[in-house]
């Protein structure tokens, strides 16, 4: 079953149940995607909802930043629901070990000599984590780290 189908039957599940949270979360997800799937002019498949949910939860945790700056801590409480119900759907991210350990079998094949090949190394090991939750930010510094490292061997 998809994430999607998941979705749609979980948010059917919390209509039943009263949840307004729950369904209000949900439905908002569900016109997330079908706008995303309008603009595609298309459907989209689980590597690209997982996209579409990380984003929504990274919205939302901008969100709670602001709320508590204005201290509006209500607001705050509320957006980190909906992320805990949002990331519910969401796979559980690949661990650091799992990406140094894809990156050294990429560097090794690409022949990465340093910093220099940053691109090359990058764009395949995304290419490879495609279908992972990855945050590419810690990606990207693990990277970095690894290619100075092999630099100054």
């Amino acid at each position: 079953m998809s994430i999607k189908e998941t979705i749609e039957q979980d948010f059917v599940k919390a209509m039943k149940e009263k949840n307004t949270l729950k369904v209000s979360t949900l439905r908002m997800v569900k016109a997330a995607i079908k706008n995303s799937e309008i603009d595609k002019i298309g459907k989209l498949d689980d590597a690209e909802v997982v996209k579409l949910l990380d984003n929504l939860v990274k919205k939302r945790q901008e969100s709670i930043l602001l709320f508590r700056e204005g201290e509006r801590e209500d607001l705050a409480t509320k957006e980190e629901n909906e992320i805990k119900i949002i990331e519910s759907y969401l796979p559980k991210a690949i661990s650091n070990e799992d990406i140094l350990s894809i990156a050294d079998k990429i560097i090794t094949e690409i022949q990465a000599e340093g910093p220099k090949d940053f691109g090359k190394v990058m764009k395949a090991i995304m290419e490879a984590l495609k279908t992972e939750r990855v945050d590419g930010k810690l990606v990207s510094s693990l990277v970095k780290e690894k290619l100075e490292r092999l630099q100054q061997q």
